[in-house]
């Protein structure tokens, strides 16, 4: 077995960020994340949280949204910021090489989002940290389907082949994954962007045991 590996690279830092927000669409501006939270891993323990509400122009929050993630208008009123300070801190983890980037369907959406986030703020999306990103519902997926990487294929193209297959069958939300791995969590609080990030970190230690990455 590899010491490569990354379940033996005790130092090796990481990211895990999460957005949440006002809907699913990939490209409409409309589609404000209004959330933004991330936590930083160094030596295997958390090192700092940030939990960021992002104040957009005109944002409304529905009724479904504040259901789903419990933001409702008044809360988001109070704890919104502009979002200029949160996103400059989020980018000097998410473009330094030294962290890799950890999240739940990342590559499927909240790389998107990050990339509105600089389009609302009128800079171009720049998703030259994607090499270093691993998406933790490919992860599951992988195990759930028996399919193993390839040390000598590219990693980003290998996650997003995983994430690409119908055939694998089987329950990949964050809560059935913290159920499947004995984790425990509170329903209530999932689809709190940190709750959310700091449960996946849990899964993220499991499944670095089951893929060989």
């Amino acid at each position: 077995m590899s010491k490569d590996l990354l379940r033996f690279k005790k130092d090796q830092k990481y990211i895990f960020f999460d957005f949440e927000t006002c809907g699913l669409n990939l490209g409409s501006l409309r589609n404000k994340p209004w959330q933004l939270a991330f936590i930083t891993i160094e030596n295997g323990k958390i090192k700092e949280k940030k939990d960021y509400w992002l104040k957009w122009e005109n944002l409304v929050v529905s009724d479904g949204a504040a259901k789903v993630t419990g933001c409702t208008q008044s809360k988001y009123d109070k704890k919104a910021v502009d979002p200029k300070e949160p996103l400059e801190c989020f980018e000097s983890y998410l473009y330094d090489p030294s962290y890799l980037k950890v999240g739940h369907n990342i590559l499927g959406f909240d790389v998107y989002m990050h990339g509105l986030c600089r389009r609302l703020m009128g800079l171009k999306p720049d998703y030259s940290f994607l090499p270093q990103s691993i998406d933790t519902l490919a992860l599951s997926r992988s195990v759930q389907g028996d399919i193993e990487f390839d040390q000598e294929e590219d990693f980003i193209l290998w996650q997003y082949k995983v994430l690409s297959l119908r055939k694998i069958k089987g329950k990949n939300r964050l809560i059935d994954l913290c159920k499947k791995y004995d984790i425990d969590f509170d329903p209530q609080k999932l689809h709190d962007a940190l709750y959310d990030i700091e449960k996946n970190y849990e899964v993220f230690k499991k499944l670095l045991w089951e893929v060989e990455i």
